[in-house]
């Protein structure tokens, strides 16, 4: 579903400034905006999306983000993320589900001694109910994550620092900005910004994809932080701030409307605890978005945004097993293809908005029938090969000995 906010005072800019931003979704999320974006690239002409004005990234969307800020096209994303291609950096599920070990045992080694402080405790003015007001303290012993995310922090960091990218917000040709929650101040932090931008890349995207209760929060410089989401949910006006012209956003998750979509009507309860937490989480992630959406209007008169999300009655954006490399293909497959169908749809709207910036839609692409998220990834491994990883790989490790 494809919503255009054409500036109420529209400008015609000598040097557009076009941004990104992108929310977060975890790896559903993920793969919706590389066929979204891979879309996008093939049907704007002139739009390069490794070469904006501005990234903002928020949860998952910060590792899109950050990877087109470093030259990765989503074609390129594709091969690694999707069809696990990447000679150099292989990415299989396994490094987004191992157990968080350290995290579970640190808590646990303080067990025996709460516990037998209680017992004493219970021993020495025995009450009813005394076992309930130990339910708090013995909450302390409750790991804050179940899965350990620095092995993803480790995969990221080889990507960034090698084939000429970079895992140093400075030394980025472009404005990169990954945003986490502070924890115990419950503020935005803008890894990127300054004073935040000595973080490693990578280690800004392990903090903003820490999702509280799956992930344990991540500790910088005396800080604790969590997902980004926590507060808003794309934070585009980290890119309007900066005097974006043209603002392409991004948003994976919305609810589940089951009264639009194909019968037979179902209810989501048939599908148990997981699903009524999905949607709930996504009607308020969509709400929050709409405010801010609704906000900058009035704050950015001159600012054009589009707004990509998948439409609500598409079960195949909520019924899906991402770890199945099958429903991978599949899900980038149908986000590509319904992203053109709404660029296609909305082709007389969006014209003149592209246009203020540079910015033309390839008609004769749109009408392309045989055009597939597929093809993009292979016309990109005809153009680097497995060879040229190879011979990247051992480029990479002659300069680490020398």
């Amino acid at each position: 579903m494809l919503t255009l906010q054409p500036a109420p005072r529209p400008q015609h800019p000598r040097r557009p400034r076009v941004a990104l931003a992108l929310a977060g979704g975890g790896p559903l999320g993920a793969f919706y905006e590389l066929g979204a974006l891979q879309a996008l690239s093939e049907c704007v002409a002139g739009l390069d999306l490794t070469a904006l004005d501005t990234y903002v990234g928020v949860s998952s969307g910060a590792l899109i983000a950050a990877s087109l800020a470093n030259g990765l096209t989503p074609a390129d994303m594709g091969v690694m993320f999707i069809d696990n291609g990447s000679v150099e950096h292989p990415l299989t599920p396994w490094l987004f589900l191992q157990p968080a070990l350290a995290e579970i045992a640190g808590r646990l080694k303080h067990a025996p001694a709460l516990v037998g402080a209680l017992l004493r405790q219970y021993l020495r003015a025995p009450r009813p109910g005394a076992w309930a007001a130990a339910a708090e303290p013995l909450g302390r012993l409750l790991p804050t994550g179940l899965l350990d995310n620095r092995p993803f922090e480790r995969f990221l960091r080889e990507v960034y620092s090698s084939g000429g990218r970079s895992n140093d917000f400075r030394t980025l040709k472009r404005h990169l900005y990954v945003i986490a929650t502070d924890l115990d101040g419950g503020s935005e932090a803008r890894f990127g910004a300054a004073g935040f931008d000595a973080v490693p890349i990578s280690t800004a995207i392990q903090a903003s994809t820490a999702l509280p209760g799956l992930y344990p929060p991540v500790r910088i410089g005396g800080h604790t932080y969590v997902d980004g989401a926590l507060l808003r949910t794309m934070h585009a006006s980290v890119a309007l701030e900066r005097d974006a012209t043209l603002v392409l956003c991004v948003n994976p998750l919305v609810p589940y409307d089951a009264y639009a979509a194909p019968p037979p009507p179902h209810s989501l309860t048939d599908g148990g605890l997981p699903l009524v937490i999905s949607q709930t989480f996504r009607s308020l992630i969509r709400s929050r978005m709409q405010i801010g959406m609704d906000g900058y209007r009035s704050r950015y008169p001159r600012a054009d945004m589009l707004l990509l999300e998948p439409d609500r009655a598409d079960g195949e954006m909520f019924f899906v097993n991402v770890f199945k490399y099958s429903d991978r293909r599949r899900l980038v497959e149908h986000c590509y293809a319904r992203t053109r169908a709404d660029l296609r749809r909305n082709a007389r709207a969006l014209a003149p908005i592209l246009a203020r910036h540079g910015l033309q839609l390839r008609r004769d692409v749109l009408d392309e029938p045989a055009r597939t998220f597929q093809t993009a990834m292979n016309a990109r491994r005809r153009r680097h090969g497995p060879l040229v990883g190879r011979l990247q790989e051992a480029l990479d490790r002659l300069e680490a000995q020398l």
